[in-house]
């Protein structure tokens, strides 16, 4: 049976890019499955946006452990690191670099803005996308939820996936074909923020619905959307209005550039402000 002290802790440079940097948030002291998702949806699951295995490490500490974990990310660093350190563990999680376009983690000349996701078509029970569309184009997110719809299980397959949503009625200066806000304008995919009616509108045409939900813990932060295929038994819900507390979770900002993170090649350990 593997523990917690069997499996490996990132170092702090790749946590801080994913988020948590707390130990803690890579610990499953019950062994309960994340999410709460039913345990048959275990059975393959597709991390999309993997990081440095911060759920894959928690999958491993389950119960109800992957009979397969497909994590893909476009860190070539944190993808090394999860090769290294958790594979050697459990050899049913597998570990893949996409390489796309990416100027912070990603950089480098004639890399593909997408590629498809790099597994069979309905073949993965459980397809997670944590912090991934909160940080993904109009056009990207449309092309990744077609992507999603390919490869979930058709029978019983099921997305977890965290978004930033907005009403668009309340910006009556944006184009039809206006449907995301960006913070950012040095780097657009800084963090992305979805109309929630063109989002239910792209699922349903990629033959998908919102089952169920947990809204933001602070108004305006991360919704976490349960998504199915259409002919599911489970019955589509509506998003209620947010009404979460006002607060402030803005992420970390790391003092060295993201690609140099883990990277063993030219650039690694070369110390660069990131403004």
């Amino acid at each position: 049976m593997t523990t917690s002290s069997d499996l490996p802790i990132p170092p702090f440079e790749m946590r801080q890019l994913v988020g948590p940097t707390d130990i803690s948030a890579f610990e499953n002291i019950s062994g309960d499955p994340i999410f709460g998702v039913d345990t048959c949806r275990f059975d393959t699951v597709l991390d999309f946006g993997c990081g440095c295995g911060r759920l894959a490490r928690q999958m491993m500490l389950q119960r109800a452990k992957p009979n397969l974990y497909v994590g893909f990310d476009l860190h070539p660093g944190m993808i090394e690191w999860c090769q290294d350190n958790l594979t050697p563990k459990n050899k049913n999680f597998q570990f893949h670099h996409h390489d796309v376009e990416n100027a912070y983690f990603n950089p480098g000349a004639g890399k593909p803005p997408l590629r498809p996701m790099p597994v069979d078509a309905d073949a993965f029970t459980l397809i997670i996308a944590l912090s991934v569309f909160t940080h993904t184009i109009e056009a990207h997110a449309a092309y990744y939820l077609k992507e999603v719809a390919r490869v979930m299980s058709k029978r019983d397959g099921e997305l977890a996936a965290s978004f930033f949503l907005f009403d668009k009625q309340y910006f009556p200066m944006m184009q039809d074909f206006q449907n995301a806000l960006y913070i950012n304008i040095d780097d657009p995919w800084n963090a992305v923020i979805f109309d929630r009616g063109w989002l239910e509108q792209t699922l349903n045409d990629v033959g998908l619905k919102i089952v169920r939900f947990q809204a933001p813990t602070v108004r305006g932060f991360q919704w976490l959307l349960h998504i199915r295929p259409l002919d599911c038994d489970e019955p589509a819900v509506l998003l209620p209005e947010d009404e979460g507390p006002f607060g402030r979770l803005p992420a970390p900002v790391p003092t060295t550039h993201p690609s140099y993170v883990g990277n063993k090649s030219s650039s690694a350990g070369r110390v660069q402000q990131v403004d």
